[in-house]
């Protein structure tokens, strides 16, 4: 059932005839997915990244070569040289193309938004239906509309809202299905991946489409992440509840991006990002596959955009696998590095062989609520692995004043809660900010070399919900980006193997 619903999206594309047999893209396609890089004319003529680029991903996007600006800089005057140089390449290479992307508020050249708004819906449809037209045969999925929503999940101002309100995204979708009825048509947007406020936005306008029975055929979450932001809130719950809907999901856009400069335990956070992205999508019948925003951070967009950011991608500056390429290779089913020596891994029985850190944000707005809401992660900075049942971790707090009765709760883990076992425990010899501490631990799970827990999201509360002052708490933090917390302390059999007690 999963790879009829995949094959159907018409994105599954072959490998070139000359790439491995076990690339990104051949472990996705086992799969019933795709996956996918998008790229750009200025790097094609880099014959090391091309190589890469045609061989190791089944499908692509144009970053910008089909973008308004581009292919309509003035009213009626078309140039699909740049776009076409791209479905050169991926017909040349066996790949499939998404389409990116027909209505978007920027990139925008200065004419649209000169126009009265009783001539834009004109020349918005001409605009479809002359590009998809054009592709015809050669996109397999368009991005029909891109953001249309603010983070708070309201309608984004453009020419199009000011001129159509929020029938310009029906009235597009219908130009792009007119105008080649074989293309998958989706609605493309940022930071809807998780659960929220903007993602429930998407969900109420393309279930009012559909009703309407308005030509869609997915919803794409872009996927740009940022390791000091955490993982998307119930990412895969998230995908499941549009696939419900009888749409297809895709990844679109996917890169992890992280402060610079890069070390370790960075990458393996990263490399526990795409993992988890992939783990979703795969748990999803409709997940139809995952593009990555450029594969290499030579190309990156990142740096940028976001200054002092970067190191997003699966591969180096010098066209190198990062962990995160393999981490993407194991979540697909496949061996590290596309090796298949299936050996021991030198880590005996995984039951304290490596080296652990933990990391902590605070995921709390106030410091005096009724609630302390630490985000952990635990982090293996060893070389063998690590057996999760013996390790336990201890968040230090004061109950000050109230009940001395005590409720927690684990909200969101990529390990599944359900593995997450969280108590409150009455320190033995209490001190200042640190009489009672949080303990958690887990019921089953190894955490390999180099890996990363993803965040887990706790709460604890007091049974007559009085207030905490946290200020004082011997083990919290302000920051909301993760950092090493040396005051949140970890057991290994019951050995102290991070952090210092207070």
């Amino acid at each position: 059932m999963v790879g009829t619903l995949a094959l159907a999206t018409g994105l599954v594309g072959g490998p070139a005839s000359a790439a491995p047999q076990d690339t990104l893209h051949d472990l996705a396609a086992a799969q019933g997915r795709y996956f996918g890089s998008a790229t750009d004319n200025p790097e094609l003529p880099d014959a090391a990244y091309a190589e890469i680029l045609g061989s190791e991903f089944g499908q692509i996007t144009p970053g910008n070569s089909m973008k308004w600006d581009t292919i309509e800089p003035a009213q009626g005057q078309f140039d699909f040289t740049k776009g076409d140089v791209i479905t050169d390449f991926a017909q040349q290479h066996g790949q499939t193309v998404r389409g990116h992307t027909l209505v978007w508020h920027s990139q925008l050249p200065g004419w649209v938004g000169s126009l009265p708004s009783a001539q834009v819906e004109t020349a918005m449809t001409d605009h479809i239906t002359a590009e998809a037209t054009h592709y015809r045969g050669e996109v397999a999925a368009w991005d029909v509309v891109n953001e249309p929503f603010n983070e708070d999940g309201t309608f984004r101002t453009s020419p199009f809202y000011t001129a159509m309100g929020s029938d310009y995204i029906a009235t597009a979708l219908r130009a792009a299905h007119a105008a080649d009825p074989d293309a998958k048509l989706y609605i493309n947007d940022y930071n809807i991946e998780g659960m929220g406020a903007k993602s429930d936005a998407m969900y109420e306008l393309v279930s009012e489409l559909l009703d309407e029975g308005v030509p869609l055929d997915g919803v794409g979450m872009q996927a740009h992440l940022a390791i000091q932001y955490g993982f998307p809130y119930q990412m895969q719950a998230n995908m499941q509840r549009f696939a419900d809907l009888g749409l297809d999901v895709a990844v679109t856009e996917l890169d992890v991006r992280m402060q610079l400069p890069a070390d370790a335990a960075k990458l393996a956070t990263q490399s526990s990002y795409y993992g988890q992205v992939v783990d979703a999508c795969l748990a999803v019948g409709r997940c139809v596959g995952i593009t990555i925003w450029d594969y290499t951070d030579k190309y990156s967009w990142v740096p940028s955009t976001f200054p002092g950011e970067g190191a997003a991608n699966l591969y180096d500056d010098d066209l190198a696998p990062k962990p995160a390429y393999d981490a993407v290779r194991t979540s697909l089913g496949g061996e590290p590095g596309g090796g298949d020596d299936g050996g021991d891994d030198g880590g005996d029985d995984g039951s304290t062989s490596g080296t652990l850190k933990v990391q902590y944000r605070s995921s709390d707005a106030s410091a005096g609520d009724n609630q302390i809401k630490p985000g952990l992660q635990l982090v293996n900075t060893g070389t063998g692995a690590v057996s999760l049942p013996s390790v336990t971790v201890r968040y230090w707090f004061s109950g000050d004043n109230g009940a001395t009765t005590y409720g927690s709760w684990c909200d969101w883990s990529p390990l599944d809660c359900s593995t997450v076992t969280h108590r409150v425990v009455a320190a033995s010899t209490p001190k200042a900010g640190a009489d009672h501490y949080l303990e958690v631990g887990f019921t089953s799970g190894s955490l390999a070399p180099g890996a990363s827990t993803g965040e887990i999201q706790l709460r604890l509360s007091k049974t007559d919900w009085s207030n905490f002052d946290e200020s004082d708490d011997y083990s919290y933090g302000a920051g909301t980006s993760y950092a090493d917390a040396s005051k949140i302390t970890v057991y290994a059999g019951g050995d102290l193997v991070w952090g210092i007690e207070p």
